[in-house]
């Protein structure tokens, strides 16, 4: 429901003075994701002279609610827990600013408000929308959702943002989106491992470690982590490699050496020519399967982690293996 229906006409004149209030806001530095924002960040109480900070120029950057309220109010003091615990749920999405109307009577009687609890929440400086009385916490939820908008956790959007980064391939962009999750959200596995799998991407295998290094107790037992790890060696093992024709000429030369083979094949994976990888370890499995301790399915299965196993080569080499295998 709009505040105009909810809580009357009287409400045109001071919507006009808040926008054009609205039009002088802080210069900030660049918005954090408000991915691990603590209780304090997201609930603050105002002043009528804090009022402009806190509520017209913060209500830029995500909807602010504020919620009018008195010590002697009775409902206030059941709605605004319930404020707080939404609000806290919403991870960032939305914030909460208390006012004390006995205290400072001034903004509430500009929105005419007349009587406690009411709450409004502002957006890009404006008024758009609010209820008064103590509502049930589902409906205090309902309301968070609507003015918030849709989506889900911002995590998980942050997230999904940054792997579209990779995908359009602004690795810079993506980096810098992961650095900042990170810096909010430093158990997040899955931006520990997309930054990491960047700076092996970028060869870079020293920061990809640093990354590694700093995940949480337990990471190690992490998919994404480990496919990092897999990558980060097998990049090690590339690096160390003769030329390719040279192993070329040895497989063609001896097409026994199952030894040759192997590294041709490693040599063909760092050359991003993954199909081509995963048919030379197949052909040594083909011959034999059990040489040296089994050591081409073993390489293979390196290759699936460390590529990821939603890699087309992957999806076709795990295929191919299985032809032989359950032959």
């Amino acid at each position: 429901m709009q505040i105009n229906a909810k809580f009357g006409s009287s409400t045109a004149a001071p919507q006009a003075s808040l926008q054009q209030a609205s039009t002088t806001q802080a210069s900030a530095a660049p918005p954090s994701l408000g991915l691990n924002a603590a209780a304090g960040d997201l609930v603050k109480d105002t002043t009528t002279a804090a009022f402009r900070a806190d509520v017209i120029a913060e209500s830029a950057r995500q909807p602010v609610l504020v919620d009018f309220w008195a010590p002697w109010c009775g409902p206030c003091k059941q709605l605004t827990p319930i404020l707080e615990r939404q609000v806290q749920a919403a991870r960032g999405k939305v914030k909460l600013v208390k006012m004390n109307i006995d205290e400072h009577p001034q903004i509430s009687g500009q929105l005419g408000i007349k009587s406690i609890p009411a709450v409004i929440a502002f957006v890009n400086g404006q008024p758009v929308d609010g209820f008064m009385g103590s509502l049930p916490e589902s409906q205090v939820k309902s309301f968070i959702d609507r003015i918030s908008g849709p989506g889900g956790d911002p995590l998980e959007d942050a997230l999904a943002e940054a792997e579209e980064l990779v995908a359009a391939g602004d690795t810079p962009s993506a980096m810098q989106l992961y650095a900042m999750i990170l810096a909010e959200a430093p158990d997040s596995l899955k931006a520990v491992a997309g930054l990491a799998r960047l700076h092996v991407d970028l060869g870079d295998l020293d920061a990809a470690r640093q990354v590694l290094d700093a995940a949480p107790a337990g990471a190690e037992k992490d998919a994404g982590v480990q496919s990092v790890r897999a990558a980060i060696d097998l990049a090690e093992r590339e690096a160390n490699l003769g030329d390719l024709q040279d192993l070329e000429a040895r497989v063609a030369a001896s097409p026994d050496d199952h030894a040759a083979r192997l590294e041709y094949a490693v040599a063909l994976s760092a050359r991003n020519k993954r199909d081509e990888a995963v048919d030379q370890l197949i052909e040594i499995i083909r011959k034999d399967r059990a040489w040296n301790d089994d050591a081409a399915r073993k390489q293979l299965l390196q290759f699936f982690e460390a590529w990821g196993f939603k890699d087309e080569a992957s999806v076709t080499g795990r295929r191919k293996l299985s032809a032989i295998l359950f032959a």
